[in-house]
């Protein structure tokens, strides 16, 4: 034993005198820095991130943020508590993920309707396709963005002004294309394209509350058409009132 551990030291370049107990704990030690014998990570993660993801924002939408649970979650997302840290981080951080994740694929009906060739087309879609999603039964009713804010806890904050911000920045979205129509010549020359951004964000709003208070679709459909028969309100009209 000395011996075999009096040429590993002289491998490895030292020159130490091996009589002492002390000395040989030391060589194993060394022996295992030397040849990589390190600890193996932890098992490679045994569940589908994006199904899991999914499963988060069906409990969200339909129980709100406050309404959720870790346990809810885990349950439904079919993961315990370490791996839900591990990949998401904590609560806050998966709801911004799950937000993420809805406006880019429920909610993507609301970037599509930018997209119509006249403004009137653009309100025409925003609203009806609102009307459609939120009174949809294969899916929690409502908004997930806005039956999330319907109930805070004080200690929320940092997830209410992130909601706040969302919402400004849809408002935003909403000005964006009422200016452009209104350069366009889409709009009449009167047209504040801030007000009805805002206009418009209230009614699509409350689509999204009147669903989640049990509204149904022909409802719905009803404010649609109101909006639209008077579209687009001009400050002209208005002063008339």
């Amino acid at each position: 034993m000395n011996f075999y551990v009096r040429d590993l030291f002289c491998n490895l370049g030292y020159k130490y005198r091996l009589d002492k107990p002390r000395q040989a704990i030391i060589v194993v030690f060394v022996m295992k820095r030397a040849t990589g014998s390190f600890p193996k990570r932890g098992r490679p993660r045994s569940f589908d991130a994006e199904r899991a993801l999914d499963r988060a924002l069906q409990v969200f939408w339909r129980q709100g943020y406050e309404g959720s649970s870790m346990a809810d979650l885990t349950k439904a997302m079919g993961i315990n508590p370490p791996s839900l840290y591990a990949t998401f981080g904590n609560k806050e951080a998966l709801f911004e993920k799950v937000l993420d994740r809805y406006i880019e694929g429920p909610g993507g009906y609301v970037k599509q309707a930018m997209l119509a060739p006249t403004v009137a087309e653009f309100v025409k879609q925003l609203l009806s396709a609102s009307a459609d999603f939120f009174t949809d039964p294969s899916h929690p009713c409502g908004c997930l963005a806005i039956n999330a804010g319907l109930a805070w806890n004080p200690q929320s904050k940092q997830v209410s002004k992130q909601l706040a911000r969302r919402h400004v920045t849809r408002e935003k979205l909403f000005e964006h294309r009422l200016r452009q129509a209104l350069k366009e010549g889409d709009l009449p020359e009167d047209s504040d394209p801030r007000d009805l951004a805002r206009y418009l964000s209230v009614v699509f709003q409350g689509l999204a509350v009147q669903a989640s208070a049990g509204a149904n679709r022909r409802d719905l459909q009803k404010v649609v058409d109101l909006v639209l028969s008077g579209w687009p309100p001009s400050s002209q009209k208005a002063s008339r009132f």
